[in-house]
């Protein structure tokens, strides 16, 4: 697990090769990934937009753009965590991803760009 803080908001990321929709020959690698979503600062905050860069070792670069996380625009009070899985689809047995959450502070309107931590994606056979 890797995780970041910016700004009081701490994002942890967990992720798991999913072998059963994968298919090696196909040249199809399919991730999951654990999104837990901490706010530790003194501010009630909104997540807005997500971006992310998606990296294949095959050289392939690909960019996520869009409104909240899985469909949902999560208000955080302080303390409050919110978690989410999703996935991501590769095209070789390892890649990264790494990208920032939008999120808004709502007392005063004031936007902050939270990091997401890089983290790997490497199916388990090439680990050894």
């Amino acid at each position: 697990m890797v995780s970041s803080i910016t700004e009081g908001v701490k994002v942890s990321v967990k992720t798991e090769y999913q072998a059963d929709y994968s298919s090696p020959l196909q040249a199809h690698y399919v991730f999951t990934y654990r999104i837990t979503i901490e706010n530790a600062s003194d501010y009630t905050i909104q997540l807005l937009r997500r971006h992310w860069l998606i990296y294949d070792s095959n050289g392939t670069v690909r960019e996520v753009e869009g409104e909240g996380v899985v469909g949902l625009q999560p208000v955080l009070e302080p303390g409050e965590v919110h978690e989410y899985v999703s996935g991501c689809n590769l095209r070789s047995s390892i890649g990264k991803m790494a990208g920032t959450y939008l999120v808004e502070r709502i007392i005063d309107g004031k936007q902050l760009r939270v990091t997401i931590p890089e983290f790997t994606m490497i199916v388990p056979y090439k680990l050894n």
